[in-house]
């Protein structure tokens, strides 16, 4: 079985894993309400999408 001949350094250790943080989410501003929403993703708020209503929202 394999077995490592010396510890791993913190420091090496750590230069692996820094591609594992957590990425800042994208958000941009609504077109029509002015609401933050994801990218590429229907706005909760008003309920539009590329410029148009895709769903109908009650308020």
């Amino acid at each position: 079985m394999a077995v490592p001949k010396r510890k791993t350094s913190p420091s090496r250790r750590g230069m692996r894993r820094s591609h594992d943080a957590l990425k800042v989410e994208a958000h941009h501003e609504c077109s029509n309400c002015g609401e933050l929403k994801r990218p590429h993703n229907l706005c909760g708020h008003c309920g539009h999408y590329n410029g148009r209503e895709v769903i109908a929202v009650g308020l």
